[in-house]
């Protein structure tokens, strides 16, 4: 099992930059990837971002490409989402997962994913 735990949310400007992370500890030798996922109120937990522990492959949902980037830390074990040029379209709970399962699943899908933190909110303001 994987233990992880969000931090760097909080309120920002439309147009501002927030920096997450996502501490993991337990046993993070077993992750295949790490994954974003967001929240906002009413809707469906929604894809982020995901990245690859080994290699380092990355995917982003097309709502937030070219303005959000995810990055691992190996040896710090962190998990990280550098969001720019926020919305307001883009404010919701953000939720850190761990891939350990070495079933064939899609890392777009929440399906995937068997360990989850317990979010941090980002609030955008127009």
């Amino acid at each position: 099992q994987v233990q992880l735990i969000e931090s760097g949310g909080g309120l920002v400007q439309a147009g501002g930059s927030l920096r997450l992370s996502c501490a993991a500890s337990g046993r993070t030798f077993s992750a295949y990837a790490m994954g974003w996922f967001r929240q906002a109120p009413g809707k469906e937990r929604q894809f982020v971002a995901a990245i690859t522990w080994a290699a380092g492959i990355t995917a982003y949902a097309d709502s937030v490409k070219g303005r959000f980037t995810i990055s691992i830390d190996n040896a710090k074990n962190t998990l990280s989402l550098q969001m720019n040029s926020l919305k307001p379209e883009d404010t919701a709970v953000y939720y850190c997962a761990a891939k350990t399962s070495t079933a064939t699943v899609e890392i777009t899908t929440t399906f995937a994913y068997d360990s989850w933190g317990q979010g941090t909110q980002v609030t955008v303001s127009s």
